[in-house]
């Protein structure tokens, strides 16, 4: 009897199997950062420009308080202390209720609950809608409490301002929390911690990355804000305390910030060289370096706080602990009632103000008149520029987003963060005035869709940038030596772990991104719309301008006497956050879909 011996016949591998080489994955990184970096310069290089037109007193610039085109003196310290005083005050009201309802809704809430919860809904309002509401609710608050007329100030911006952040913060907030693998909560409740000390002790240690990098992109949106602020501040000039009571008066009443003198009408007044002009760039200039210095200092912030975040470690005393876990809970709980409530007043006063916007022929028809018809043709501009907007945009921000998390030493991820950041808070009529300059005027394209859609990619681009860097840094070390275990390159590891990885808090900063582009007014009155007169959909591009709804609402927003331009402008502004909250409730369901369940070992 023999035996017979079962073999397997050999099987050669299959090579579909394998990763296959992903050198593409360099250039791409590597063109995302200097496309982001030359953007940066682009803007600069506009500001030195003008700034060379013309002689700049620099000491003058800096330290006086008056500033009179008519007597050639030009000072910028009381608009260098509004653009403090208002982004501060913004950080102080919108951090605290960020982060607590960040918290509520990533460690208290179940998934099915905390996801419609997201208050992402608030990036849908433009900004043309919040100075508006800021017009009709703040401002009379803050007259009523200070015993002020008119109640336009720096407090009154403020606020505003804290309402615009609080949704980028809470939704990158939030993506920070959820990359925290969940056997870090689960070895920390098997110690018997409350869910407090959980989330103090283990969970924050390791979110505090993501959520600083949240609030640097609050603090970007605060500083380079133009078209809500210039509604509510008053535009005075010259005004500065001297005393803490000055102080103290000098939030309730008008004050000027360094965008609010940008975008008013002096840039067009001063020219295109010339002392004037040069003063205002210098303004410009001064803004960037205020971000630059906030984003400079909240890295080495977390530079040095890193140590600690490695090794969480429980600091807590035994007493009255559930009765401490039931008191923050019910206080995050709250903070996260706060903006669900400002979003619910908001759609509120929207739907009663702009009920023309539920009539479908508001929708299909065109505009006649000043302020009549319909609103069609700027619908489909609006579209056009925002899609055009998320393609250009989209592989540029990621590409540099994980350049900065991964390939870059953290020197250099340190500089490039500060230049992402920096642009996102450049303010977007210095990004329409340089569109306007390098595209309309030397390239020769006039007012132009594309033209529009290339002046908002600096808007996106940052915020899709620093969610995704931030995601990347929060990979768990085990999957990395994983990876690299498995002898797969750097550029395979990128394409088949990063990118898997990352993509869910892309796509929260590539929403997040568009919403704003979408409200933004002060790009596109330079570079790609008009009024009336465009066609629905251009023919080419030199000379290709198109209507726009932010455009369209800040437009007859100026006539405040003529009741049918307000009732339009109303209806126009629903139609807009309609059309913002669609896109966004979309790419959170996709977001939601790719995201799935966390990623733990």
């Amino acid at each position: 009897m023999t035996t017979k011996i079962l073999t397997r016949p050999p099987v050669a591998p299959d090579a579909g199997s394998r990763p296959r080489p992903s050198k593409w994955i360099w250039s791409w990184l590597y063109g995302g950062a200097a496309i982001v970096t030359a953007l940066l310069l682009t803007v600069v290089g506009y500001l030195v420009a003008g700034i060379a037109s013309g002689h700049v007193d620099w000491p003058e610039l800096l330290t006086e308080r008056a500033w009179s085109p008519a007597g050639s003196l030009y000072g910028g310290l009381a608009m260098i202390y509004g653009t403090a005083v208002v982004s501060v005050l913004a950080l102080i009201i919108a951090v605290p209720v960020s982060w607590a309802a960040a918290v509520a809704l990533s460690e208290y809430l179940p998934p099915r609950l905390s996801r419609p919860l997201r208050v992402e809904l608030l990036a849908a309002v433009p900004s043309i809608v919040y100075g508006l509401i800021g017009i009709m609710v703040v401002r009379p608050v803050i007259a009523r409490i200070a015993d002020v007329p008119g109640g336009d100030s720096l407090a009154a911006a403020g606020i505003v301002l804290a309402v615009m952040i609080t949704p980028t913060i809470v939704a990158v907030s939030v993506d920070a929390l959820a990359a925290v693998p969940d056997r870090v909560r689960e070895s920390a409740y098997s110690l018997g911690l409350t869910r407090r000390e959980v989330v103090r002790s283990a969970v924050l240690p390791l979110a505090r990355s993501g959520m600083r990098a949240a609030v640097l992109l609050g603090l970007a949106r605060a500083l380079g804000e133009a078209i809500a602020v210039f509604l509510v501040v008053g535009r005075a000039d010259g005004r500065m305390p001297s005393s803490f009571s000055g102080f103290l008066d000098s939030l309730v009443h008008p004050g000027q910030t360094l965008t609010t003198k940008l975008a008013g009408p002096e840039p067009v007044l001063a020219g295109t060289s010339g002392p004037y002009f040069a003063a205002l760039c210098g303004l410009g200039l001064i803004l960037l370096a205020l971000v630059a210095a906030a984003t400079i200092w909240g890295t080495r912030g977390r530079a040095r706080g890193n140590a600690g975040e490695r090794t969480p470690r429980f600091r807590g005393t035994p007493r009255m602990r559930l009765q401490r876990d039931r008191l923050v809970m019910a206080l995050r709980m709250g903070a996260l009632l706060l903006p669900s409530a400002l979003l619910i007043g908001m759609l509120a006063l929207l739907v009663t103000r702009g009920n023309s916007a539920f009539n479908p022929s508001f929708w299909f028809s065109s505009a006649v008149g000043a302020a009549g018809g319909g609103v069609r043709d700027q619908i489909v501009g609006t579209m056009l520029l925002v899609a055009a907007t998320g393609i250009l945009a989209l592989p540029l921000g990621f590409g540099a987003g994980i350049l900065i998390g991964v390939h870059a030493s953290e020197r250099t991820a340190r500089v490039l963060q500060t230049l992402t950041v920096v642009l996102g808070g450049a303010p977007t009529i210095l990004l329409g005035l340089a569109g306007f300059v390098i595209l309309s005027t030397t390239m020769g394209w006039g007012r132009s869709w594309l033209a529009g859609a290339i002046v908002l990619v600096p808007v996106v681009v940052p915020v899709i940038a620093l969610t995704t860097s931030a995601r990347v840094r929060s990979i768990p070390p085990e999957l990395k030596e994983s990876a690299m275990s498995l002898g797969l390159t750097r550029a395979q590891f990128v394409r088949s772990v990063v990118v898997p990885y990352t993509w869910p808090a892309t796509i929260t900063g590539l929403l997040l991104g568009l919403a704003r582009a979408a409200g933004e007014t002060a790009p596109l009155i330079f570079t790609a719309t008009v009024f009336f007169g465009a066609p629905a959909l251009p023919s080419g591009i030199v000379e290709a301008p198109v209507q726009a709804l932010p455009t369209h609402i800040f437009t007859l927003s100026q006539d405040s006497g003529d009741r049918q331009a307000v009732t339009q402008a109303w209806g126009s502004a629903m139609v807009l956050v309609i059309i913002t909250a669609v896109l966004l409730s979309a790419a959170v369901a996709l977001r939601n879909r790719f995201e799935g369940e966390r990623w733990t070992t």
